[in-house]
């Protein structure tokens, strides 16, 4: 028996790093999941690598700055399996830029991605959940939410959102059954990260500043997001909400 036999799932940014880990956990243990993502092949092969291994899992293309692509995506899990439980709202960008680098552009890129389109799941998610009493809402922060580094204004801003935001709406649903929790994780070797690592002036010495700022000694794995997205999703954590679960090898602690 898995931990998430007969829940539904939908994850946002399924297609990539730590979403993609999650959905393929989520469905080890018994959930059928739905990935939105707009990176099509990618999201396409995240879900047959889950039908491939035994589970159940579909992809459908879904920008998360777009209010009836999250509704769309929400429908198909809805119209497929009959319910939802588990909303996990992934989706993130990172532009780098100080408060008077960054242009207006960039920063409402940042925020309507990374915290409008949180809400955007959320404001999809919540009615489904309603229908059948309840769910567990999962919303990625980011350290960076709670401590500054420098140049990363905008991606802060947001992230900051996102725990407040979680904050606001666990204590709104919470007596009506739906727990709303977020992540925040550390450095984790993500695409995303890759990137940065790769456009970084000096690779070895940005992997050895990561490293230094986590007391663990190394950066994380998306695996180990993914665990903690788990746990939240199951009835394991029933008594959880409002929580921000770091996952982020003792940075904040350290900060």
């Amino acid at each position: 028996m898995g931990r998430l036999d007969g829940k539904v799932a939908v994850v946002t940014g399924g297609a990539n790093g730590i979403g993609r880990a999650s959905a393929k956990a989520l469905a080890v243990e018994g959930a059928r999941v739905v990935i939105g993502d707009v990176a099509e092949e990618r999201g396409e092969s995240a879900a047959q690598e889950i039908r491939d291994a035994g589970g159940e899992a579909m992809f459908v293309r879904a920008d998360v700055t777009k209010m009836s692509d999250v509704e769309a995506l929400v429908r198909e899990a809805v119209d497929g399996w009959r319910r939802l439980d588990v909303m996990f709202n992934n989706v993130g960008v990172a532009i780098p830029g100080t408060a008077d680098e960054m242009s207006e552009d960039e920063f409402r890129r940042v925020l309507d991605v990374n915290l409008i389109g949180v809400w955007r799941g959320m404001r999809a998610a919540i009615p489904a959940m309603l229908r059948t009493a309840g769910g567990s809402i999962i919303n990625t922060s980011s350290v960076q939410g709670h401590v500054a580094f420098q140049g990363w204004a905008g991606y802060a801003a947001s992230k900051g959102g996102v725990d407040a935001l979680t904050r606001q709406a666990a204590v709104e649903y919470a007596p009506k059954g739906i727990r709303i929790n977020s992540i925040v994780p550390g450095t984790i070797l993500t695409e995303m990260n890759e990137k940065i690592l790769s456009e970084a002036e000096d690779p070895d010495a940005q992997m050895a500043a990561w490293t230094s700022m986590h007391p663990i000694g190394r950066i994380g794995q998306p695996d180990e997001v993914a665990a903690a997205v788990v746990f939240l999703a199951s009835d394991e954590s029933s008594f959880i909400t409002g929580e921000s679960l770091r996952v982020d090898g003792g940075l904040i602690v350290r900060a």
